[in-house]
């Protein structure tokens, strides 16, 4: 099982959900964590690129959003916190799990 991580530099919420990936990663060997920084916003156009962080099973984005913008932004995840830079372990757990 393949799992991008889509990011960019300017956003530290991906380091977050980087250090999230490789507890999921750990707890199943099957898990394949792939980093992919988005440089520029022509990158992020060409990709669809819905800020960062954005996380792909397969592909497809695990917490899709077509009214983000495109481009290089730091993206929000809704949490039982609230909005935030990363979703929770336990909400990665899940989309994971029902993808």
């Amino acid at each position: 099982m393949e799992i991008t991580l889509r990011y960019f530099d300017g956003c530290p919420n991906w380091k977050v959900t980087a250090d999230r990936l490789a507890v999921l990663a750990g707890e199943r060997p099957a898990i394949r964590v792939i980093r992919q920084l988005v440089e520029t916003v022509e990158d992020a156009e060409a990709i669809g690129f819905r800020g960062s962080p954005s996380i792909l099973l397969e592909g497809h984005d695990l917490f899709p959003d077509p009214s983000a913008a495109i481009g290089l932004a730091c993206r929000l995840y809704v949490t039982p916190a609230g909005l935030v830079g990363a979703p929770t372990l336990e909400q990665l757990r899940e989309a994971i799990a029902v993808a």
